[in-house]
């Protein structure tokens, strides 16, 4: 049980030196198929190349769990936390970018968009855009606020003008989170080129809207933001 959590903003080399621990936090939010995880270690290497990145993660206070009553053979190292005591442990991470053609995702969302909402609203979203590529919380340390401090502080004093992202199309803490902090559905039921279960792509104005605020109003059926 987490007592404590720090979000800490990581440069582009720490994230990349702490790939395998946020591959693991997404494998356990997503319940992502094995096979399909070197596949996203690989995407999110080169997202971290990609213009005005930003990385944060979050570490949480996790207390050691009751030890063994059984004797142990090699006893604690002098270095590591008692039973009892508290340790700091990775359980979230989220990262964003400044999305522009040329990026699969961006170019994919660009011709849906079109298509749904036609090229003036479609540009209102897209034209100076931060994509909220990922944001996880290992499923033990959900529904404790860390996402939302995640997502707020990644999407703070940006100089971009809208923020946007893609969530799987089924009721979820995440998609339940981008609403309370004032994402609008542009498009629901989207199926990403080369097939995927179904997305529903979500925007809203920067900055957030302050998630314990009045409920937003619902903007799926007016997407343009000029």
């Amino acid at each position: 049980m987490a007592t404590g959590t720090i979000v800490s903003e990581l440069t582009s080399r720490q994230f990349l030196s702490e790939l395998d621990v946020a591959v693991a936090i997404y494998a356990d939010a997503m319940e992502a198929d094995p096979v399909l995880l070197p596949g996203r270690r690989d995407l999110m290497r080169r997202h971290a190349g990609y213009p005005a990145f930003r990385a944060l993660h979050a570490r949480a206070a996790v207390a050691r769990p009751a030890p063994d009553p059984r004797p142990a053979p090699d006893p604690h190292p002098a270095s590591a936390p008692r039973p009892g005591e508290t340790e700091l442990e990775v359980v979230g991470f989220a990262y964003g970018f400044h999305g522009q053609g040329g990026q699969w995702w961006y170019d994919a969302v660009w011709t849906a968009l079109t298509g749904a909402i036609g090229i003036r609203s479609a540009a209102d979203w897209l034209s100076d855009c931060l994509e909220v590529a990922e944001v996880h919380v290992s499923k033990e340390h959900q529904r404790a606020g860390i996402g939302t401090r995640m997502l707020t502080t990644l999407t703070s004093g940006r100089r971009e003008r809208t923020a946007v992202l893609s969530t799987p199309d089924r009721d979820t803490t995440a998609r339940r989170l981008y609403r309370r902090m004032g994402f609008a559905e542009l498009l629901a039921g989207y199926i990403f080129p080369g097939g995927s279960p179904p997305y529903v792509l979500m925007g809203a104005e920067l900055p957030l809207r302050d998630p314990m605020a009045a409920p937003i109003r619902d903007l799926s059926a007016s997407p343009s933001i000029s």
